[in-house]
């Protein structure tokens, strides 16, 4: 099991793979979407800078965003776009998952609420759900940084 620590960093950092993504899908999407795609957005600048918080007080330097990520598949159109979103959100979903059980107390509950919004969201944006939201098959890590 990771350290909270380590796996607030990796939340993290999955949060900053989740904000680089809805910048790339959001040209993308159907007008109807946007919003639903702007919201989302929103929610992850917020856990974003939540956890930033949260690593520098657990002792740690916050993980620096990258320039840029590699996508897990090309976004050309609108039905790529609402993939990627569902995408984004099973791997943000999963990271904390991983924290949910290396953290208590505040951190667990603040935790198991971020995965919870988390699966919604990928809910409405693949328009069905999973049988156990964090923990599906995954990566292990978030997207990585694209290669410059």
């Amino acid at each position: 099991m990771a350290e909270p620590l380590d796996a607030a960093q990796a939340a993290l950092a999955a949060e900053h793979a989740a904000v680089y993504g809805y910048g790339v899908l959001g040209g993308r999407l159907a007008e109807a979407r946007v919003p639903e795609a702007r919201d989302a957005l929103t929610a992850h600048r917020s856990r974003r800078d939540l956890l930033a918080r949260t690593v520098r007080d657990l002792g740690g330097s916050p993980v620096a965003a990258a320039a840029a990520y590699a996508l897990p598949f090309g976004v050309a159109d609108a039905g790529a776009a609402v993939r990627l979103a569902a995408e984004l959100e099973d791997r943000v979903a999963g990271v904390y998952s991983d924290l949910v059980r290396s953290a208590e107390g505040p951190l667990r509950q603040e935790a198991a609420a971020a995965l919870r919004e988390a699966a919604v969201r990928a809910v409405r944006w693949r328009g069905g759900s999973v049988a156990f939201p964090g923990l599906a098959e995954r990566p292990s890590a978030p997207v990585p940084p694209a290669r410059t």
